[in-house]
């Protein structure tokens, strides 16, 4: 059985995936790719990433928010990903928040680049201090 920390790189990667078909106009099923990255059927990876596909454009209005003369759509995909999957999770579940913060971070330490790192933990701790999540 997958850790949760394994399960949010999944959702990462199904994230991104989904991201870059939608992005180069290809027909993306995301059932389909939920299914080439678990073996196994998970309600925790199909909550979230159709909690995150459903609500895209209301966690990246709320990243904007929080980003100065930036924007989400300019973060490298994989790092959009990570933060989305982050905001979906602090607004819509019960995970506590420095679990969240820490669990993206340690994604973005992994996926992303060192400025992309801090720019999703910042994000993540204004959205936590000033959203009341």
């Amino acid at each position: 059985m997958a850790t949760r920390s394994e399960l949010r790189e999944k959702i990462m990667i199904i994230l991104y995936q989904y991201d870059l078909m939608k992005s180069n106009g290809l027909d993306c099923n995301v059932e389909d790719i939920i299914k080439d990255n678990i073996d196994v059927e998970n309600d925790f990876v199909k909550d979230m990433v159709y909690g995150v596909v459903t609500y895209q454009d209301e966690l990246d209005k709320l990243a904007n928010s929080k980003m100065k003369d930036w924007d989400i759509s300019r973060i490298d995909k994989t790092g959009a990903s990570i933060l989305r999957l982050a905001l979906y999770e602090l607004k819509y579940t019960d995970t506590p928040f420095v679990v969240i913060i820490n669990e993206a971070v340690e994604l973005a330490k992994k996926y992303s680049d060192d400025s992309v790192r801090k720019m999703i933990n910042a994000i993540l701790d204004k959205v936590v201090k000033e959203e009341n999540v």
